[in-house]
């Protein structure tokens, strides 16, 4: 069975939840439709002529892509473009266009954990914090006979995470009165009569970024045509989402042999290095796309250098002077998002017997050629 275009960006979202992405960023669905089975997803960094053309060979109907294919305003729409030519391609083939960027970057187990992990660097937190999850109390009242179906189905779903533990709720018997309605097919008594249930209230903690994931497990699980729910705001944070990932390395190296590892793992022919190649590192951070102007924050986190793309001639000057080290793979060294969410992709999919079929773009769009 294939999985429809909104199942397969509400399983993408569960990886990146829209709402951890920097404020303007441009994510979501930026083309065509998802109103639509389908039949293959293409997972790439960009998205170019090239790309597009890959999706249609393989027959793929949807690109995960990381960076926009529309960033600023469009002026016009003119197919004798370069991009316009991509735009007409894309539209032409019914081929849609959704955009995880920097929800992709913060998220846990995304882009900066996966450049860390590659850099063998054991992240103790983000270069600098952008988002913190909100959390909400959910209250639901249910009967007796279906409290462990419904506990469960909530707690498995995410809820109850206070800390380091997990599954926490607390349970309070009690009786709930209500009086069906015409046209009402209750599950408890008959329609126009005062009903007294045993019901149990459940309490529980739901952050935001998995709210709606919870919701729907509770009333999927749930008796009731009408269920009885609460859900309050908090002042209590919850899990705070940041910008790249900083952390000590298992063994110090030198920054030559940092390097050499970043080039290897990254998969990236040459580097731009500022800082003594002699200089012991034991602490580093990641952080993936054009990261230059973090340098101080890494600094802050106590890392002897910072790996990042983009950095200018100036931010290079400057912390040179201030002392700390940067290496510059390039802004393509993302490029390890593409096998990365095809497979989690893959999997999540697979999970639920969907057929859809999901590839990772061999496409090379790194516009600099290395001599």
């Amino acid at each position: 069975m294939l999985a429809k275009g909104q199942t397969v960006i509400q399983i993408m979202e569960q990886l990146a939840p829209k709402h951890v992405a920097m404020e303007g960023d441009k994510i979501g669905l930026q083309l065509g439709s998802l109103q639509k089975d389908i039949t293959g997803v293409l997972t790439a960094l960009d998205v170019n002529e090239a790309v597009v053309d890959e999706a249609i060979r393989l027959g793929a109907n949807l690109i995960i892509a990381h960076h926009a294919i529309i960033y600023r305003p469009l002026a016009n729409l003119q197919s004798d473009t370069p991009m316009g030519k991509v735009y007409e391609k894309l539209i032409k083939n019914d081929i849609a266009v959704y955009v995880a960027h920097t929800n992709l970057d913060v998220t846990e187990g995304g882009m900066n954990d996966w450049m860390a992990e590659a850099l063998g660097i054991r992240s103790s937190g983000s270069v600098e914090d952008i988002h913190t999850d909100h959390l909400y109390k959910l209250v639901v009242f249910v009967p007796k006979d279906h409290h462990k179906r419904v506990l469960d189905a909530v707690l498995n779903a995410g809820a109850g995470a206070i800390g380091n533990y997990s599954h926490c709720s607390f349970n309070i018997e009690g009786y709930g009165t209500f009086v069906p309605g015409e046209g009402t097919d209750p599950y408890i008594g008959e329609q126009g009569k005062m009903e007294r249930a045993e019901e149990i209230r459940i309490e529980t903690i739901v952050p935001q970024s998995i709210r709606n994931k919870v919701i729907q497990a509770m009333l999927k699980s749930h008796p009731y045509e009408e269920v009885a729910y609460d859900l309050y705001p908090m002042d209590l944070k919850g899990r705070t989402f940041g910008l790249g990932r900083v952390g000590p390395l298992d063994t110090p190296v030198t920054l030559e042999q940092f390097v050499q590892r970043v080039k290897e793992n990254l998969n990236v022919p040459k580097v731009r290095v500022v800082g003594d190649l002699s200089r012991q590192i034991k602490k580093a951070a990641v952080l993936g796309g054009s990261g230059g102007r973090y340098w101080k924050a890494a600094m802050f986190r106590g890392a002897d250098v910072l790996v990042t793309g983009d950095i200018d001639y100036h931010t290079a000057q400057d912390a040179e002077m201030a002392g700390m080290t940067l290496i510059d793979p390039g802004h393509n060294a993302e490029k390890i998002m593409k096998s990365k969410v095809a497979s989690w992709l893959r999997e999540k999919l697979a999970e639920q017997k969907y057929t859809t079929a999901v590839h990772a773009s061999e496409v090379e769009t790194e516009p600099f050629i290395f001599l």
